[in-house]
Order: structure tokens, then sequence, then C-alpha cells
């Protein structure tokens, strides 16, 4: 059963507004937890090629599936769960920036997915100075009109990236994915996207936990009688975001899902607003070459 709402991409695409992220996640534990993670009713997986951890999703997945494809895992989920019902992003890596390595990467990345097409395929990092990346864009845009791609978009695009980008792209993107949390909120960035009908997706959107000792997400969690997890990942579906938590255990993965059975009101909104002081717990976009 699908636990997320999902959210129209700009393209007309669904894509579920709380995903499964998988940063850092070893290849040898992806299956096991993307497998957990499906138990549990996500339907979105995030991986990348700098992941190293594809075909351990693949894995994951298959092991779950009841179609045919794969053992039906432990029984826990429907045997009518298809591979439509499940929505797969991952990314090119900056080393492949570029026409032709772009699309080797492509095709790298469905050998290790074992897939026909993924839902959707970004570009990771800009890498600004390399200038590489409306040249690695317009192989998205092939990949896109040849039906291999569901979606494209971008990750860690700033707005003067975007602008660039548009410059030449011919698709909008429909998606940015960029670092997010309460202590960074980027509403410049936001607004941008907003303009320009691009989600914008959350990425560490827990701050890699330094977040969660806040004092102000502390006193929204206790009134709400909600873990400080819970409370962010509310915040960002409240404001439209996209979010891709990661989680290591399987209290942790149901944990961070069951956010929509409560609403932050708008004195709480307006306390999480007040905590952004533009820190970053990733690299800066423009750093990243």
């Amino acid at each position: 059963m699908r636990t997320s709402p999902r959210l129209s991409l700009n393209n007309g695409v669904l894509i579920d507004q709380l995903g499964f992220g998988l940063y850092k996640v070893p290849a040898a534990d992806a299956e096991g937890l993307v497998a957990t993670a499906l138990a549990a009713g996500y339907r979105r997986f995030d991986t990348a090629a700098m992941y190293g951890n594809e075909t351990g999703v693949a894995r994951g997945i298959s092991s779950q599936l009841g179609d045919g494809s794969g053992s039906g895992g432990s029984g826990e989920l429907s045997p009518s769960l298809t591979r439509e019902d499940i929505f797969i992003t991952t990314k090119v890596w900056n080393d492949h920036h570029g026409y032709d390595a772009t699309l080797q990467a492509f095709d790298d990345s469905m050998v290790n997915l074992g897939l026909d097409y993924v839902d959707m395929y970004l570009i990771h990092w800009p890498c600004p100075r390399r200038g590489l990346f409306p040249e690695t864009y317009r192989a998205l845009e092939t990949l896109y009109r040849e039906g291999r791609v569901r979606a494209i978009g971008v990750s860690n695009f700033q707005p003067a990236h975007l602008d660039r980008l548009l410059q030449s792209a011919e698709v909008v993107p429909a998606v940015n994915q960029i670092e997010l949390h309460p202590w960074l909120q980027q509403e410049e960035l936001r607004s941008k996207h907003a303009e320009l009908g691009i989600r914008t997706e959350a990425w560490s959107p827990l701050g890699r936990g330094q977040v969660l000792a806040d004092p102000v997400i502390e006193a929204c969690a206790a009134e709400h009688g909600r873990t400080p997890a819970q409370v962010i990942l509310r915040w960002d579906m409240q404001l439209g975001n996209i979010a891709i938590p990661k989680a290591s255990s399987e209290a942790r993965i149901r944990e961070n899902l069951d956010v929509f059975g409560f609403d932050l009101s708008e004195r709480d909104l307006a306390a999480i607003k007040a905590l952004d002081r533009g820190q970053r717990t990733g690299s800066h976009p423009d750093n990243v070459n």
C-alpha cells in the first residue's frame, strides 16, 4: 500500500512526495533496506551512480515484486505490486559530464538497475567551472525523448546555474534536488523553482541529524507528541517540498513515513522559518567541480 501522497511534475508524471534516500548506504545493506522500506509503504527510491548501490537497490526491489520479476519477498506486499508502482531516481556523476559520456553513464546505470527505463534521471552536481552541464543536460533530453526516462532534472543547481541551463534547454527540469532543512531553507531558490514550474526536492532534510536537537524542533515535537524527525519532514510536506530521508533501521524507516496524520500550526511554521541560518552540512555547489 502506497503511504505517501503524490505530486504532479511539470510533465504530468506523478512522484511520491516522501521517498527513501540511499546516500551513503553500503551496497551490501541496500537490498535489505529497500525491501524493508517497500514493506513499510515507500514506493520512491533515490540512488545515484556515485553511491555505488544501484545493484543493491535493484535486488531489493526485485525481491519484493509480485509480477513475476521477483520472488515476492516475505509476502508482506500485495502480489499485484509491479514495477510501475515504484518510482526510481538515479543520477549522472561528475566524471561523466558531456553528451556522450552521460549517455554511457546512463547505460551503465540501467545495467546496474536491471531496468528498461528509470522514472527520473538527474545531473548530480553542475560542476560550474567545467561548464559542461548544458551539454550533459542535452543528453538527458535525448533520453527523455526516447522514452528511456519519464522525467529529467538537476541536483544542487543554484539560480545562476538554472539561468545558464535554460538558455539552451528545451525541457524545463522537473526537479531540482538540493540540500534543504530548517537551518538551510533556500527561499530564493525555492521561489525561482515556483516561477519556473520546477519541484523542490530536499536532500539531507534532517540536516544529517544535526537539526534534530534544535530546541525549537524539540519543543514542537513535544507539543505534537511526535519525534523531531517527524516534525521536520511534516514541515517539508506542508511547504510542498519533496523529501528523501535516509534511515538504517526498520523503526526509523517507519517513523519517517508516519508524517501524514498531523499538521503543524502557523505558529509552528513561523518558528521553524526563523531557524534559517544558511548553514550547510554539505558542499556549496559552486565548489564542487
